[in-house]
């Protein structure tokens, strides 16, 4: 038995790299496979979660576009789509600016294909990305509009935005090393994208997981008071009764004697205006105190890094 504290961890490397390595990191976190992935690996594992529609996985790349179109009607076309999970603003006329998820223009081209904005972008994105609409992608493609410009945003861009339009384009994903008890509460959080270490895959007495069970230490009970050593002894006892289980069952059927203070990784990807929702919720005093644990000083990172926006 492994007792750890919480911890999380700002993903900003991520930004760095290309959409499938980000994808693919954030993906393999649900089933700690994190070894598997090499220099080759990324664009095979996003086109197979395409193929089989893991689409809470594509969730995890996001990119910006400026789209420039003479004319409102096909911008009131786009609008009449009501695409989802994508932002578009308007800064200025003729211009727009939609970020979205690998899922959302996915979906934008499976569901409103005939759109002249859904096909401009979609061309623009299966000519950069031909792995972008995996097992969707019409037999020619998507026709090309030739009076609509479209542009990607470096995320350098992106981050001198005005506060209100960095709030709802800036996206940043946030890693949590927690107790089940804290995700449970953190996934009813819209909009966001979760992917959850999965006790259903994970079989804890492998030797990559140590052969045991690694749990969160509560902040409830001081380390060596009476309380504390009942919590010890309780999951002594349940690390006990999962490894016995294992002998007999899978990991899913053994996972049904898990506690909430099982450890758990859970990556949360959102734009900055949902995290200040997030915020707003999680750290003040009527908030659960383990969630303010990790809330409070993570919120003092954002500081730091959006002044703009969290001061």
């Amino acid at each position: 038995m492994k007792i750890i504290p919480p911890s999380f961890t700002v993903l900003d490397q991520l930004d760095q790299e290309s959409l499938p390595v980000r994808i693919e990191y954030c993906g393999r976190v649900c089933y700690k496979s994190e070894d598997r992935i090499d220099r080759e690996s990324a664009i095979p594992f996003v086109a197979r979660m395409a193929e089989h529609g893991h689409n809470s996985v594509l969730e995890m790349g996001v990119l910006t576009l400026e789209v420039e179109c003479p004319g409102q009607e096909p911008v009131d076309e786009l609008f009449r789509c009501q695409p989802k999970y994508l932002f578009i603003d308007i800064p200025e006329e003729n211009r727009l600016l939609v970020t979205g998820s690998v899922r959302a223009f996915r979906e934008m081209l499976l569901f409103h294909p005939d759109s002249a904005l859904v096909q401009a972008m979609s061309d623009f994105l299966l000519r950069r990305h031909d792995w972008f609409f995996t097992g969707i992608r019409p037999q020619s493609g998507p026709a090309p509009v030739p009076t609509i410009r479209v542009d990607k945003i470096a995320l350098e861009e992106v981050d001198r935005f005005p506060a209100p339009l960095l709030e709802r384009h800036r996206h940043i994903a946030v890693k949590f090393v927690v107790n089940r008890a804290v995700t449970h509460e953190i996934v009813r959080h819209r909009p966001c994208s979760f992917l959850q270490e999965s006790q259903r895959y994970c079989r804890y007495s492998d030797d990559k997981f140590g052969s045991e069970v690694t749990f969160i230490r509560p902040l409830f009970f001081a380390e060596g008071s009476v309380e504390y050593n009942i919590w010890q002894q309780a999951m002594r006892e349940t690390e006990k009764m999962y490894l016995q289980l294992l002998e007999t069952c899978t990991p899913q059927a053994a996972r049904t004697v898990l506690p909430n203070s099982c450890k758990t990784e859970l990556i949360v990807y959102c734009n900055l205006a949902e995290w200040k929702h997030i915020f707003r919720l999680r750290t003040s005093k009527a908030a659960e105190p383990s969630m303010r644990e990790v809330m409070i000083p993570l919120q003092e990172d954002f500081r730091e890094r959006f002044p703009g926006v969290f001061q």
